[in-house]
């Protein structure tokens, strides 16, 4: 039996590098397990707030961005869960944009009522590189952390409706 000649591994080993390394790439620098990295930021209404702050409730982590059509569209979904889990979650909004009045526009848009509303500035939206989403590693938006009362994250990118359910418990 002959071997494949050239032609069919190059283009294979092509091939196994993108995808290999775009997961890398898309990988955030926190997963399950790992305590979640403590950051202080302005909330949209102006007052001062500290993630550990947080710690012995359930947190949910959304980085989004009012110019993603994805989290435009995710809006109503974490709506709801915000509706269903107020007493049990507390969901901080960071939202990965160059200036604030797109995001305030969104904000009120898409109805995101809890309070913990943030701006995570950045220069340039192709590199995601605001203070909170490089020090969590997020290269994509949406990207969620779901973290425990213990501080530990549980999941990432975990579907809504698994968070809900988790909640509820």
């Amino acid at each position: 039996m002959r071997m494949p000649g050239r032609k069919f591994w190059i283009p294979l080993l092509v091939l196994v590098a993108w995808f290999g390394g775009r997961a890398w790439y898309f990988s955030p620098a926190f997963g399950a397990e790992d305590l979640a990295a403590d950051f202080t930021a302005i909330r949209a209404d102006g007052e001062s707030f500290q993630l550990s702050e947080l710690q012995g409730q359930y947190v949910l982590l959304d980085f989004w961005g009012s110019w993603c059509g994805p989290c435009r569209r995710e809006s109503p979904a974490l709506v709801a869960l915000n509706t269903a889990t107020r007493d049990k979650l507390t969901i901080v909004s960071i939202a990965i944009e160059r200036d604030s009045s797109a995001w305030l526009r969104a904000i009120k848009q898409d109805a995101r009522d809890w309070p913990h509303q943030v701006m995570d500035q950045t220069g340039s939206l192709k590199f995601l590189g605001g203070e909170v989403s490089s020090l969590y590693g997020v290269n994509q938006v949406p990207t969620n952390f779901f973290i425990g009362p213990d501080g530990k994250i549980i999941g990432v990118d975990l579907p809504l409706s698994e968070i809900n359910q988790r909640v509820n418990q």
